[in-house]
């Protein structure tokens, strides 16, 4: 009886917590779109970086890849729209990962407020980000056009894979945010995780050159199956449906880690102001 009644509190208490985030949804736009002013204040070009950074990324890429290294195309598909497509997929989650594990020690002026609600500053970081990576979802299309690829409405499919990558980001940019508090070094190991993260999801290379043994191994890697889900919609055309296992997998880690996340954050929350 105990442990049903923990149960429901347990339950009551996470379903409070992602409650404040839906009812500050209006604060939450409003501070994403500071966070974005903040980034160029002073700038000349201002919003315009926004464009600029994903274009040089993806040119110097292409250079390298397609005319140094002479990378022949993906299934018949130019490299460079391949690799785009992937790397639009892991720059949002990197970008979402590693802003989210600076927001609370970033911000002690807001956690000292008694009516401060920190968890939606991961959620502003995850907002923000969502605009960059909007900048470079329009460098992809712009990429589709420029080399006569076909254009689908699996496009819109791209929303559902966006989703898979704000819940893991979401969940991860919880922990990461509240830990470091406490060890000011998660930051820089959640940047060299992600280094290693990137090298080991199928971004620059394909899995299908991988021994049938370790294909397996590289899938288990929940970010695989976004970035392969984002080829499926703007390349592939591939419905998300046809890969049912993959996508168990991902929703099963996924939920796993958006849980202990809001978890995490909410045990260590009372504790913030004290510390910082």
């Amino acid at each position: 009886m105990a442990d049903a009644v923990a149960r429901t509190g347990l339950l009551r208490s996470f379903w409070y917590f992602l409650r404040l985030i839906y009812l500050q949804r209006g604060l939450i736009a409003s501070m994403a779109a500071r966070e974005l002013a903040r980034q160029y204040v002073g700038s000349v070009l201002g919003f315009i970086w926004t464009f600029v950074n994903p274009v040089v990324m993806i040119t110097v890429f292409w250079v390298v890849f397609s005319l140094g290294l002479k990378i022949t195309p993906v299934g018949d598909v130019p490299f460079v729209v391949w690799l785009t497509a992937g790397m639009a997929a892991w720059f949002a989650f990197a970008d979402m990962v590693s802003g989210a594990s600076g927001v609370i020690v970033g911000n002690p002026h807001l956690i000292k407020k008694t009516l401060f609600h920190a968890q939606i500053l991961p959620v502003v970081k995850v907002t923000a980000s969502l605009v960059t990576h909007g900048v470079f979802v329009l460098v992809l299309l712009f990429l589709i056009v420029f080399q006569g690829l076909p254009f689908s409405f699996y496009f819109f499919q791209a929303l559902y894979y966006l989703l898979c990558l704000v819940i893991l980001a979401l969940g991860l940019g919880w922990a990461v945010a509240a830990l470091n508090v406490f060890l000011r070094d998660v930051g820089q190991i959640v940047s060299v995780i992600l280094q290693m993260g990137f090298w080991a999801t199928p971004i620059f290379w394909d899995i299908s050159i991988m021994p049938e043994g370790w294909k397996g191994v590289f899938e288990l890697n929940p970010m695989y199956y976004v970035v392969q889900g984002y080829r499926d919609s703007f390349i592939g055309f591939v419905p998300f449906w046809e890969r049912p296992w993959e996508g168990l997998w991902f929703w099963s880690v996924a939920a796993a880690v958006f849980i202990a996340g809001a978890m995490i954050f909410k045990k260590l929350k009372p504790q913030f102001a004290d510390v910082l």
